[in-house]
């Protein structure tokens, strides 16, 4: 049986909180251990003391995730996917958040080709307070010619991110390991037909690959675990993504019982799998709008049940956003508050005479209030309080945000509003305003109300900065 909580990791550790780990406890550890935020490794009494061995071989089994964790290219581009423990997110977390890469294939002119794979590359999305990025290239046979696809395979590994090298035909395949052997693509796909040369190749060349058995879930476990005892490891599941009617039901339904039963204990089928919603360009639907939408549609079904990595075509802004962002949102932890450090941050070119605000650390709340400062060309320094994530009016309301947080977040910036600024004002978020008096209490300084939406500091700014003295 898995473990899942910091108790029952704490029987398999030394129990000395000798701190070599960094965390003060072994408790603590125990506790990253869980959410994976921590390896076995760092704790060195276990790593080297003899008397640990069989505790630690058995903490390494009982942490491993219930679905195999597969690694596709290499550097600091190369994705993970699969990984996961539980059915639903709420009950612990998803890992790994679904991967998108996106087609070419080995009949485009060169021209076209390189632009479109630096465009797949360069893709980058700042969304609450990181970059969301598309993560590799999927490079389709469509000539079925070795030489072909080992060209188009050159001219994309040339960019350094990860690779899908798709073909049914073991000779392309095998073209396109050869020009990038260690750049660890993923093969797509091993069948019931070509399974065996495949294999031997995934063998060889030591890479990962999917084994594709439509709608037959018999037959897919079947490939799957001859690869295992063969010795693959790296496997990826492709049940069929249809797009349309009854048949997309069934592929939905596939998903959702590969997914159980691996969660289940079935090691034999406990692998990530594979959508395409790419097949939605292939249902006949002549308006490109159309295909588009429809590719979306199945991006955000199989990202949210239960598709580790997919391969789609349109890089339309209308598609690609929705997409990044719903797998960005379904994999964020739900146990903890996406945040920003506590600390002042400059907006602008702030000086002297700029004015000093504060908002929570809950990152959305943060980069919406520093979004509407600097796009309204407002220099200022803002500080970020720690609220443990929560935003303003829930933690003003359960105490998470108090004159004493706000003091001890500015003692910690090392900002001082005596010296650092001519004015010794500070503006609160109107949601918090009824710290106003506590606030001039504890800070020594004047207070000013700001207004209850962000978007509202420029009109406030004109009427009431700089402060009347």
């Amino acid at each position: 049986m898995k473990i899942n909580s910091p108790l029952e990791a704490y029987k398999y550790l030394p129990q000395t909180n000798c701190g070599e780990c960094g965390e003060a406890t072994c408790m603590a550890f125990a506790s990253k251990l869980i959410d994976r935020s921590g390896k076995t490794a760092d704790c060195s009494p276990l790593m080297k003391e003899k008397k640990f061995a069989k505790k630690l071989a058995e903490l390494d089994r009982l942490l491993a995730p219930e679905i195999m964790e597969v690694e596709i290219g290499v550097g600091d581009r190369a994705v993970k996917i699969g990984g996961d423990d539980v059915l639903y997110r709420h009950k612990l977390t998803f890992f790994n958040k679904t991967k998108m890469f996106f087609d070419v294939t080995d009949t485009m002119e060169e021209a076209a080709l390189v632009e479109r794979v630096k465009s797949i590359a360069n893709f980058k999305k700042f969304y609450v307070g990181r970059h969301l990025l598309l993560d590799g290239v999927a490079i389709r046979s469509v000539s079925n010619d070795p030489a072909k696809f080992a060209a188009a395979v050159k001219k994309v590994a040339e960019v350094g991110i990860p690779m899908i090298f798709c073909s049914f035909n073991p000779a392309v395949l095998k073209a396109g390991l050869e020009v990038a052997k260690d750049a660890n693509p993923l093969l797509y796909a091993a069948n019931k037909d070509n399974w065996k040369e495949v294999g031997e190749l995934a063998l060889e060349y030591n890479v990962p690959v999917v084994v594709s058995a439509i709608n037959d879930l018999d037959a897919l476990k079947t490939l799957a675990k001859t690869f295992a005892e063969a010795g693959i490891k790296n496997i990826v599941l492709d049940p069929g993504t249809y797009p349309t009617g009854k048949n997309m039901k069934e592929s939905f339904t596939n998903f959702l019982k590969i997914r159980r039963a691996g969660i289940m204990g079935d090691t034999e089928i406990a692998y990530p799998i594979m959508a395409l919603p790419l097949t939605a360009w292939m249902a006949g639907i002549s308006d490109p709008v159309s295909a588009s939408y429809w590719e979306t549609a199945m991006a955000a079904v199989f990202t949210i049940r239960y598709g580790d990595i997919m391969i789609l075509h349109s890089m339309e802004p209308y598609a690609t956003l929705p997409e990044v962002h719903l797998a960005e949102t379904i994999y964020t932890d739900p146990r903890t508050p996406v945040a920003v450090d506590s600390k002042m941050y400059k907006v602008g070119n702030p000086t002297a005479d700029s004015p000093v605000l504060f908002t929570t650390n809950f990152a959305l709340t943060y980069y919406t209030v520093e979004s509407d400062l600097s796009s309204n060309g407002i220099d200022c320094y803002l500080l970020a309080v720690n609220t443990d994530g929560i935003g303003v009016e829930a933690s003003v309301a359960g105490g998470q945000l108090t004159a004493d947080k706000v003091k001890e977040a500015l003692d910690k910036s090392g900002f001082d509003l005596k010296k650092d600024v001519n004015h010794n004002t500070v503006i609160t978020p109107g949601l918090a305003a009824r710290l106003q008096g506590d606030l001039e209490d504890k800070l020594g300084a004047n207070i000013l109300v700001g207004p209850m939406d962000s978007g509202r500091l420029p009109g406030f700014m004109e009427k009431n900065w700089p402060p009347k003295k």
